[in-house]
């Protein structure tokens, strides 16, 4: 298992930190968690191609979670030519009507694809690189996941948990993939759930949302909906995971004798590796890189 942390950030718009994206190779796929705006420059930056992502998990629609949805759609069908499978993409509801108003005829791509499917200059461009008449237009493997829910082909599973964000509003997911002996767990965005430390048990990275330091809270509603350095750690410690991997981190925590404050008080609770996540971090169980450009 390897996991590239394509966009450790928020909302906030910034060139250190795209929002929030995480790739998993493991069981012969190339899973994406999320794809918040400017992920799609760090995928390419990491040097995956796009044809090779085959899962997409959206946790919820929060824009900084799926806003580059659409060019990882895109630019995934334009240059597959016809020749790799359909994108796997699951998300909570409404994710039919989501995918129905960006990609459907009638939908905000509608007349571009009508024009790279039928005009002859770009159907030429697409024999050019391999495709084969007719062209047609990108078809997604679209699946809804709820609480408890679970896909996989018998090489991984990922898992599904709701956990407490911004309801009623949006629902709000938690994953887990497993393959082979490796485990991942993603939180989404979330706040303190009892059920969290059962979901994450044992995972080889867990990557959480740290959104503020503990005990600063706006209100109760920020209490409820997001993750802070303390709590991730406690879940860390009653799940007992091998690493922890902090992310979603705002303009709070991001600051030269702040970040290693946090990292130090998480680690005072949970033994194990604590990690400040950044952009294009490499992670293997047991072993981080430092995040460089390849």
């Amino acid at each position: 298992m390897r996991v590239i942390l394509l966009g450790t950030g928020t909302p906030t718009p910034s060139t250190r930190r795209a929002s929030s994206s995480y790739l998993v190779e493991a069981g012969g796929e190339v899973f994406v968690f999320d794809c918040g705006p400017g992920s799609h420059v760090r995928l390419l930056e990491a040097g995956i191609r796009p044809t090779a992502i085959t899962q997409l998990f959206i946790t919820h629609w929060h824009y900084d979670h799926f806003a580059d949805l659409a060019s990882n759609v895109l630019r995934r069908w334009d240059q597959g030519a016809g020749a790799i499978p359909d994108l796997n993409l699951y998300g909570p509801a409404p994710i039919d009507r989501i995918v129905d108003r960006l990609f459907s005829p009638d939908g905000a791509f509608g007349p571009d694809l009508d024009a790279r499917t039928h005009s002859e200059l770009s159907v030429s461009i697409y024999e050019a690189r391999g495709g084969r008449r007719p062209r047609r237009p990108p078809a997604l493997a679209v699946r809804e996941m709820q609480h408890r829910d679970s896909v996989g082909n018998g090489a991984w599973t990922v898992r599904s948990i709701e956990v407490p964000h911004t309801q009623p509003y949006l629902r709000s997911l938690a994953y887990r993939l497993d393959a082979g002996e490796c485990s991942f767990v993603y939180t989404g965005d979330f706040g303190p759930t009892a059920e969290m430390a059962g979901f994450a048990r044992g995972a080889d990275i867990f990557v959480a949302m740290c959104h503020y330091i503990t005990g600063t809270e706006l209100d109760d509603g920020m209490l409820r909906g997001c993750g802070s350095h303390k709590m991730v750690a406690e879940i860390a410690r009653d799940a007992d995971v091998k690493m922890l991997v902090l992310s979603h981190i705002t303009e709070q925590i991001d600051v030269p004798g702040v970040r290693e404050r946090v990292v130090h008080e998480a680690a005072d609770i949970f033994g194990g590796y604590v990690i400040l996540g950044e952009d294009l971090m490499r992670l293997t169980p047991g072993t981080v890189s430092p995040a460089t450009l390849r």
